[in-house]
């Protein structure tokens, strides 16, 4: 396994350690800072979409970094800031400061899978691209694994120092790799590199872009609302004993894991990204449907059905990959950074406020605003992924114009 890859992993392994722990330490943290049962859950809901909209604006940021000053620059840079960030997130004292905090952490986090896809993909060969994204999505996917069992040990605040710890061990790691030689090469043409508008003043670029955001939804949906608030459902399905949303997030992402790392050679045996992202939404569809049928069952049950919705959405390192794999070197960075972060983003301009509109309607209530949601998430996605090109094999080496 080449060095970026080992790397990409890690990085991405840190990455996910710090972006779900507050969903996993969001009751225990809120509740030392004061919060009553109520407030845990609207705060809660407050603090994760101020940390969404952080990822979202970082990614704009990174991504247009990450073409012009190159792939290294955004690996870097990120890192430090969200290390730094996590690192004062466990000297908060308020929810205010929390936060702010997790918006500063959010614009780093935004850096890292998007820069580290683009440098795999441009460093390996066309046959290694698909299993490398999937090993380094795989690896990196299992921080969420060990940010549970690290929670269980040690006080929140100790787990944030931990996170920007990890972090700051990493940087050493990133001396050891290299810039990705398509870089260095459209640095010396006449193209603009990283212009987030050119996205825009092209129609057909316009539509590649948007339909590669809106095939990654179901993944945000499934961790963001159902897993992330899977205690609050677990009330309306008369689920019996204690769901703890930490635990379910654990094994929920310890599945997106395995699913990430299946995906890679599910590709490769059928030839296509597509193919593989249809046989995957079938099987979130299934645990679904599965999910929402359940009234009366175990907590176990509920822990049983976030596995497999995680393993359903675990199709994230083929939809970053099929990101990058759609534009030019000169806009590559730009694509796999806000791409990925458009869909974390998602989470608070079209995710949450959606299913907020539908809960707080009486007539329909917490249960039927999540099915309603996710039925209205997954026509979106099949219809995108359907009109989306095929990147399986395609040569990288071109500029857009």
């Amino acid at each position: 396994m080449s060095i970026p890859v080992i790397v990409g992993a890690l990085g991405y392994f840190v990455d996910i350690y710090d972006l779900l722990l507050f969903g996993i330490i969001r009751k225990p943290s809120l509740a030392d800072l004061g919060m009553n049962a109520e407030q845990i859950a609207t705060v809660g809901e407050k603090i994760i979409s101020v940390q969404m909209w952080g990822l979202l604006i970082g990614g704009i940021l990174w991504g247009v970094m990450g073409d012009k000053r190159g792939r290294l620059s955004v690996l870097f840079g990120s890192i430090i800031i969200y290390s730094l960030a996590n690192i004062a997130n466990g000297l908060v004292v308020n929810t205010t400061q929390y936060a702010i905090v997790r918006f500063i952490a959010g614009v780093g986090l935004a850096g890292e899978l998007g820069a580290g896809i683009t440098l795999v993909s441009e460093l390996l060969s066309k046959k290694a691209r698909g299993i490398g994204t999937s090993v380094v999505a795989g690896i990196g996917i299992t921080g969420a694994v060990v940010a549970y069992f690290i929670s269980k040990e040690f006080n929140w605040r100790t787990c944030y120092f931990i996170g920007g710890g990890l972090g700051l061990l990493l940087l050493l790691l990133r001396i050891s790799v290299f810039e990705s030689g398509m870089f260095h090469e459209v640095k010396k043409m006449a193209v603009q590199r990283g212009n987030f508008f050119q996205f825009f003043n092209n129609g057909e670029r316009f539509r590649k872009y948007i339909l590669s955001i809106l095939v990654g939804l179901p993944t945000w949906y499934v961790v963001g609302v159902l897993v992330t608030f899977s205690d609050q459902f677990a009330k309306y399905m008369n689920v019996q004993g204690d769901v703890q949303p930490g635990k379910a997030i654990m094994v929920a992402y310890a599945a997106i894991a395995v699913g990430d790392f299946l995906i890679g050679f599910v590709c490769q045996w059928l030839k296509s990204r597509k193919k593989a992202l249809y046989i995957f939404y079938s099987i979130t569809i299934i645990f679904l449907i599965l999910y929402f049928m359940q009234q009366g069952g175990s907590a176990t049950q509920m822990y049983i059905l976030c596995a497999g919705l995680g393993f359903g959405s675990g199709f994230w390192a083929v939809f970053v990959t099929m990101a990058a794999e759609q534009f030019g070197t000169n806009l590559r960075a730009t694509a796999a950074t806000t791409v990925p972060n458009m869909v974390r983003g998602s989470l608070s301009w079209f995710i949450l406020p959606l299913f907020t509109l539908l809960r707080t309607n009486a007539s329909i209530g917490y249960l039927h605003a999540g099915i309603i949601t996710g039925v209205i998430v997954m026509l979106i996605t099949v219809i995108a992924a359907y009109f989306s090109q095929e990147t399986f094999g395609k040569d990288l080496n071109y500029v857009e114009a």
